[in-house]
């Protein structure tokens, strides 16, 4: 059942179409509230002696069952004599329209509008409107509808709002619903919400059809009940209600995993509750917890009390009250027609307070309450028409009839700058658009056994705010569905992907269907469904669950640790045994074991590695600018320095073997200055090599954020790694020199002493200078340091232990083995 009004200077019921004309489907008797809603309205401002005073206003109300055809001819009978349908001719002057206000479906406004629209009578739209491409067409639509831009922005922040980015859409077929899918879903698919499933809601036909629309139903509800989203968007007409309701029904032949297992659906403001007689009995559990999207609306002070006097007996014109009234009590007018178990005789004295609300509500819904600010501007709108003509008029005895039958296409006017305050105190006025200015309350829907619920309000979108502020909700005062226990109903996908992991998207799945992967090493989530997992800050590290970071240690080998402590002990012991051994030597100078192979020699030596073994202080403690730039460059030369000696003293054993043989040429090669040359030319060409490193790219401190996963290691960056290598490289060079000359004597007589211990002790110092390269590269922060002071320690103790203690043995343990004729002896 579906209205059209037309208002004019008379009050007139006009009778519906009729049956044996028109395929009549069954009536939704809910809609009877509309028609009553505008009777209301009327009478209020017939009552009213400040607004057109002198003036009835009158109305005549067309029902076109949701058909064209009978759409068509109440926009017809509209221009025609009354009680003969000549379209076009129109000879009384009574009953002259001046206003239509149609719906609430945007078919019915879109047919009505084919007719209307060549007269360019104003039309005033209370319920969905349609889809209008033409310009001067759209300048007679009003609608009394919000934009429903405003309440799909709204429905998106709700499902925001609850996280709901797995949803459902049922809707119907006409061209809003088109407009819908195509417009308006893409904007959510950007915000991240994605559908499981994008169904068409079954249409509604003549009663031939009705085994194919089941059918068709029946699939639908089974493929909403097993899919995995919860929340379901509902976009379609008033009539939708009528086919979704039988969806219950369908349920109970189904499987019984699927039983019960209702959504929360989401209605848009152009549906509304409604039933056809059928239903009256029909559980409406399924809709408990319904989030309803209502255009606004306000208990009207009068309505109902107004409803509550409407007796058949007493609307004599009213020519659908009577059928309404059998509908909504299940009773009848005719005696004969009473059958004792399923219905009763009317005594025209029951109460629609007495109704649940599934059949008849006592409160003003949203379209009742457009349909009641839509006849209120019409009337104002025909009082300023008629103020203004009256101020450029002459006299004012002019024919009432005559005046508002002239030129009504300016009505138009009028009524799109209308602007009021209704009776309750809200402001009534349209846009640029010749749409109202109104919000979108947000209701949830609550049923009880009986078959009736209650609207309660929840919260709002405005339309002059922006998206975000716009919206509101009391959360709290939800009621959810029975299945979800009055928890908060999740619909996702999947499970979210908590702290420490991130999503990856399943193939052939939609966007938000995705797996839930740990992030990789050395990377964190703090937020629970991340696309990427992130790289903590430089100075940060990842604890263990891969959800929040830590700030690094500072970390470098100091001597509060019990590593930095044993090596600078181990330094210190070794200095203190090397100067121990130089103190024998000096006391036992004059004695043949320390004067052969140049005394002098020796000293420098042991001197070399004293310092040797006090240099690796230096890469203990926090690293500064001076240790930095001392570190590698005094080990460098001083080890020169000790390699050089050795290589000296290894030449000098060979030269003095061949000085011996007789006739030899080699006599003039062997003294002291041979050796200083040997020692000063090996440490100046390493001393040189450390200059050009100081003075191109010195060694400075310097913070290690990346070797380390928890600390941050301060440590002397080298600067050139070039020149670092070089200077090791030279190092390495001379050993390898030294061992294999020492290599080549060691079959010298024992009496030239030294050979033997110069190639043990260069085999240990190439050997430790070998396995040093590999573990200094694979070792990181402090112990890249312990490393190379290790390496220090024992390649020195190799040189003083190997070269040094043979002759501490006999100097200090066998004095008698210490004379030149023991030697002499021995060779």
């Amino acid at each position: 059942m579906s209205y059209l009004y037309r208002f004019s200077n008379s009050i007139e019921f006009k009778e519906c179409p009729s049956n044996d004309i028109f395929e009549e489907p069954m009536a939704m008797i809910q809609i009877y509230q509309h028609l009553l809603a505008s009777i209301f309205a009327a009478k209020e401002i017939n009552e009213n002696p400040h607004l057109l005073p002198n003036i009835t206003l009158g109305f005549h109300i067309y029902n076109s069952y949701f058909s064209p055809r009978a759409t068509y001819q109440a926009a017809l009978e509209l221009f025609s004599t009354q009680g003969r349908f000549i379209p076009n001719y129109k000879c009384d002057r009574v009953s002259n329209p001046v206003a239509v206000i149609g719906g609430p479906t945007s078919e019915v406004c879109l047919h009505m509008a084919d007719i209307l629209c060549i007269y360019k009578i104003p039309q005033l739209i209370y319920g969905s409107a349609p889809v209008i491409n033409k310009k001067a067409e759209a300048v007679l639509y009003h609608q009394m509808f919000p934009n429903v831009d405003h309440q799909y922005k709204g429905i998106l922040q709700l499902l925001l709002h609850f996280r709901w980015t797995w949803i459902g859409v049922l809707s119907g077929h006409d061209d809003n619903v088109e407009r819908f899918v195509h417009t308006v879903v893409p904007t959510f698919v950007q915000r991240g919400i994605c559908f499981d499933f994008m169904l068409r809601i079954p249409i509604m036909t003549f009663p031939n059809d009705i085994p194919d629309m089941a059918e068709e139903a029946f699939k639908t509800n089974y493929l909403i009940l097993n899919s995995t989203v919860n929340a379901v968007i509902l976009h379609g007409e008033i009539d939708t209600m009528v086919v979704l309701r039988t969806f219950p029904r369908y349920s109970e032949t189904m499987d019984e995993s699927t039983k019960g297992k209702w959504k929360v659906w989401i209605m848009t403001s152009q549906i509304d509750f409604t039933s056809v007689p059928l239903q009256r009995t029909w559980n409406v559990d399924f809709l408990h917890g319904t989030i309803y999207f209502s255009v606004h609306s306000h208990e009207i002070e009068g309505f109902q009390k107004f409803l509550q006097v409407i007796k058949p007996t007493l609307e004599k014109k009213d020519n659908f009250i009577r059928e309404f009234w059998e509908e909504a009590f299940v009773c009848s007018f005719n005696p004969s027609l009473v059958d004792g178990e399923n219905t009763k005789i009317c005594s025209g004295e029951e109460k629609l307070e007495n109704l649940p609300a599934s059949v008849f509500e006592m409160t003003m819904t949203g379209h009742s309450y457009s349909i009641y600010n839509a006849v209120y501007t019409v009337a104002h709108a025909l009082h300023a028409m008629r103020s203004l003509r009256f101020k450029h008029r002459a006299t004012v005895g002019e024919d009432r009839g005559k005046l508002l039958s002239q030129q009504l296409w300016k009505l138009n006017y009028f009524v799109r700058s209308t602007s009021f305050n209704n009776s309750a105190g809200e402001k009534v006025s349209f846009n640029e658009y010749g749409e109202i200015e109104a919000v979108f309350d947000i209701i949830n829907w609550v049923t009880f056994p009986n078959q009736s619920f209650r609207r309660v309000k929840v919260g709002k979108v405005e339309s002059m705010a922006s998206q975000e502020e716009g919206f509101s909700i009391h959360e709290k005062g939800l009621v959810w569905p029975s299945r979800f226990n009055q928890a908060q109903p999740l619909s996702f996908c999947n499970d979210h992907c908590h702290l420490g992991y991130h999503k990856a998207k399943k193939e052939g799945e939609p966007f938000c269907c995705y797996d839930c992967l740990p992030c990789p090493e050395g990377k964190i989530s703090n937020q629970t469904d991340m696309d990427e997992c992130f790289q903590c800050p430089q100075d940060h590290y990842p604890n263990v669950e891969k959800d929040s970071c830590i700030p690094k240690d500072i970390s470098f080998l100091s001597y509060g640790e019990p590593l930095g402590i044993s090596l600078a002990c181990f330094a210190l012991s070794f200095s203190f045994i090397t100067g121990l051994v130089l103190q024998i030597f000096i006391k036992h100078r004059d004695t043949p074991i320390v004067k052969a192979n140049n005394r002098n020699l020796s000293y420098t030596l042991l001197i070399s590695l004293l310092l040797a073994f006090l240099c690796a202080l230096l890469f203990i403690g926090r690293p500064e600018k001076v240790t930095c730039l001392l570190r590698q460059t005094a080990f460098g030369i001083i080890f020169s320095v000790a390699v050089s000696c050795v290589l000296a003293k290894t030449i000098i054993v060979v030269l003095a073997f061949m000085v011996t043989k007789p006739g030899s040429s080699m006599r003039k090669w062997v003294g002291k200055q041979q050796a200083i040359s040997i020692v000063l030319s090996c440490s100046l060409i390493q001393a040189a090599l450390c200059t050009v490193w100081l003075a191109t790219s010195p060694p400075f401190p310097d913070l290690d954020m990346h070797s380390m996963s928890k600390e941050i290691v301060l440590q002397c960056n080298e600067g050139s790694v070039t020149m670092f290598y070089c200077v090791l490289g030279f190092m390495g060079m001379l050993a390898i020199v030294s061992f294999s000359v020492a290599f080549l004597a060691r079959k010298l007589p024992d009496s030239f002493n030294e050979a033997k211990f110069i190639t043990f002790s260069m085999l240990v110092f190439c050997s430790v200078w070998l396995s040093f390269v590999p573990s200094y590269l694979s070792t990181k922060g402090k112990y890249m340091v312990a490393v190379e002071i290790f390496s220090i320690l024992a390649s020195s103790a190799g040189l003083l232990g190997c070269i040094f203690s043979p002759k501490c043995y006999i100097i200090v343990l066998r004095p008698e083995l210490n004379s030149r004729e023991q030697l002499k002896r021995t060779n």
